[in-house]
């Protein structure tokens, strides 16, 4: 009987500790997120539209179906409806409304490379401003000075770009480093692109060398930001490496983009989508 009592308890450890491990592994996406570890239970931020983890399945990922692009086909291009929506996917091969703006775009009171606070790229949504103050008082407080370059661009704006490029290198040279009108983030108000002094202020691959382009990587998910161009993955976003430009998409789906190694893309292929909750 003393054997077997022995044998049971040895097995009870060895088993819990894998549980235990298990676990760990799988709670990993809340684990350094806008989560705490002493909570009673694992809630997210009200109206981030993510749900919680199932028993069963600790792993797998939930939002609701708001948040989702809702698209139809205008010349054979993919117009997102719902363009407010924080986190809508734009890329090459779905895009934005000609005439869609936001409506609640503000100036976020951070260092600018430029005087003029009054061009339309200083610009953000209300929620992405806040976020950007908070992520470059954080980086002064740790010795980084940051550089906001260029927020919100208008349609209007992205196409005399695009045009421009166009005349310099071509038109296929032009759609590997500028969007086409209508397919830029920067339309939906929410990203930015940051460099820093020690880059010069310009926007270019050097600037992921650099301890301010190394820190936005390290923490920028923190505030709710991913790095949206990230190297090695070119063939899943369509466009080049780009350490400057920075997209926001809240706390929680910036956390697990960056604890997975995940592009925005990658995300969406891998998130339940669900019923809005009432």
């Amino acid at each position: 009987m003393k054997k077997i009592f022995l044998t049971c308890i040895v097995l009870m450890v060895v088993t819990g500790c894998t549980q235990m491990d298990f676990l760990k592994d799988k709670l990993s996406i809340v684990e350094n997120g806008p989560f705490h570890e002493n909570d009673s239970s694992v809630e997210l931020p009200e109206g981030s539209g993510l749900g919680q983890a199932s028993e069963d399945n600790l792993d797998e990922l939930h939002l609701e179906a708001s948040f989702f692009n809702e698209t139809i086909t205008v010349d054979g291009k993919e117009v997102i409806q719902n363009a407010s929506n924080t986190f809508a996917l734009v890329n090459k091969f779905i895009g934005l409304p000609s005439n869609y703006s936001p409506d609640d775009l503000v100036t976020p009171d951070v260092p600018f490379s430029f005087e003029n606070k009054n061009l339309e790229k200083s610009k953000l949504r209300s929620e992405a401003a806040d976020a950007l103050e908070r992520m470059f008082a954080e980086a002064e407080h740790s010795g980084i000075d940051l550089y906001a370059i260029s927020g919100y661009r208008s349609y209007e704006r992205q196409n005399q770009l695009y045009n421009a490029e166009i005349q310099k290198v071509g038109e296929e040279q032009a759609a590997e480093v500028v969007a086409t009108p209508g397919n830029s983030e920067h339309q939906t108000g929410l990203a930015m692109d940051i460099s820093s002094l020690s880059a010069g202020l310009k926007l270019n691959e050097e600037f992921g060398e650099t301890t301010e382009g190394k820190w936005l990587v390290e923490n920028a998910y923190k505030y709710g930001f991913i790095l949206r161009y990230p190297e090695g993955k070119e063939q899943i976003t369509g466009y080049m490496y780009e350490p400057w430009h920075f997209r926001y998409v809240g706390e929680a789906i910036a956390t697990i983009i960056y604890e997975r190694d995940w592009t925005l893309e990658e995300y969406f292929e891998n998130v339940t989508k669900t019923k809005d909750s009432v």
